[in-house]
């Protein structure tokens, strides 16, 4: 199968897998035409024809390059509106490409839309064979693996009622059901999955791994970073429409990850204030990354710096710097003071500005974590001259969910239980 509107160039080498190419992706743009005026009667139509009709144009895919390979487990993830639904849609011929080319090398199935394909007014008894037959299936082999859907959908008690009273889960199960039956080498899977509930999800996910070993092309379409970095051989991220970042999947997901939530708004949200503030006081406070770069987010499991500004209003011998970092939940996950690693912190003269920063690595679980700095004069750390609660927030987010406060290195062995 073949899509194409005008040459363009071929997709670059870091796109181009080794073996045998199933889906060719050169050059490919789309872009929609939203009016300004919209008309809700044929009536309104009438009365105003005349009426200016401009529009706005999106461009929902932008000059999109990437070979995938036979047999590849292909991610495709990006924020909503990005294009990753466009693109398949594209792929699957729903809607024709403005610019470039598609090279399909194989039979297709796609699972791309709820209800696509879908009679409502028909039973899930007569959609099955109807939507079997418009995938590639004779009326025969329709007929011979109708069971097997029905099966694997969980839908025996509902074969003669009508899909327009159906669940949106329900409906799911069942067009997924009939496209894993079609005998097609590319399967083109979006993130309608979602829909369904957790048992099924498992079961589906269970369906990837045999499709996969069956050698069969996925190209799949998700929200997940964790889906995406344990199914997928490659992936890539799109952002406006644009091919932003290809490669292995935990790369990609990083990727993701920074874009979707290094966008956050980073405000100062004070919380409580102790402490007379008169030999010094707290000004700032904020996270960098290993490279000492400011960051409102990061990804989990990287090394990060609290740095705290502080101002000296009078001369100080070896104050007590301290940092308590909790989640959402109010839980301290960390709590780090220099009295008992580096009593020692130096002579500061009233007028000095300095920033007190530790380090330390992101081995906790994805949340939204507020840092609360204190100062006290040296001692137990007893006597407070400055303490912020809640000053700065650092957003660690992960593709993998361990149900955890933290997450600690590990490791994992199987032993033999000797008599």
């Amino acid at each position: 199968m073949t899509a194409t509107a005008s040459a363009k160039p071929a997709p670059s080498a870091a796109a181009t897998p080794a073996g045998p190419v199933a889906v060719r992706i050169g050059g490919v743009s789309k872009s929609f035409q939203l009016p300004h005026q919209h008309y809700s009667t044929l009536k309104e139509r009438a009365l105003h024809p005349f009426r200016s009709k401009s529009f706005d144009e999106l461009k929902a895919v932008r000059d999109v390059s990437v070979d995938i390979a036979e047999g590849e487990f292909f991610g495709i993830a990006g924020r909503n509106g990005s294009g990753k639904s466009t693109l398949l849609k594209l792929l699957a011929g729903i809607y024709e490409v403005d610019q470039g080319r598609i090279d399909i090398n194989g039979r297709l199935s796609p699972f791309i839309e709820l209800g696509v394909g879908f009679n409502p007014d028909l039973t899930a008894r007569e959609n099955v064979v109807i939507n079997a037959i418009m995938l590639g299936l004779t009326a025969k082999q329709a007929r011979e693996r109708f069971d097997d859907i029905i099966a694997f959908a969980e839908l025996e008690e509902f074969l003669d009622l009508k899909l327009k009273n159906y669940s949106s889960g329900m409906a799911v199960r069942l067009g997924f059901a009939v496209a894993i039956q079609v005998d097609a080498n590319i399967l083109l899977i979006d993130e309608v999955l979602a829909v369904g509930d957790a048992a099924f999800q498992q079961k589906c996910f269970e369906q990837f791994e045999t499709l996969k070993a069956a050698g069969k092309t996925i190209i799949f379409v998700t929200h997940d970073m964790s889906a995406i970095e344990h199914f997928c051989d490659r992936a890539m991220l799109l952002e406006r429409g644009e091919l932003v970042a290809i490669g292995a999947p935990g790369d990609v997901a990083r990727k993701y990850n920074q874009l979707n939530f290094g966008r956050v708004v980073h405000t100062e949200a004070e919380g409580e204030r102790e402490g007379d503030r008169v030999a010094a006081e707290i000004t700032a406070a904020w996270f960098e990354d290993s490279g000492l770069l400011r960051q409102t987010a990061m990804p989990q499991g990287e090394f990060c710096h609290a740095c705290v500004e502080i101002t000296f209003h009078e001369d100080m011998q070896d104050p007590i710097f301290a940092w308590s970092l909790r989640n959402e939940s109010g839980l301290a996950v960390m709590n780090s003071t220099t009295f008992y690693h580096h009593p020692r912190t130096g002579h500061f003269k009233a007028g000095d500005t300095i920033v007190a920063r530790t380090g330390f690595a992101l081995r906790i679980a994805g949340n939204r974590y507020t840092l609360s700095p204190s100062i006290a004069h040296r001692g137990s750390g007893g006597d407070i001259v400055d303490v912020r609660e809640d000053l700065v927030t650092l957003l660690v987010h992960s593709s993998r969910i361990t149900g955890g406060v933290v997450d600690l290195e590990q490791s994992f062995e199987v032993l033999p239980v000797t008599s």
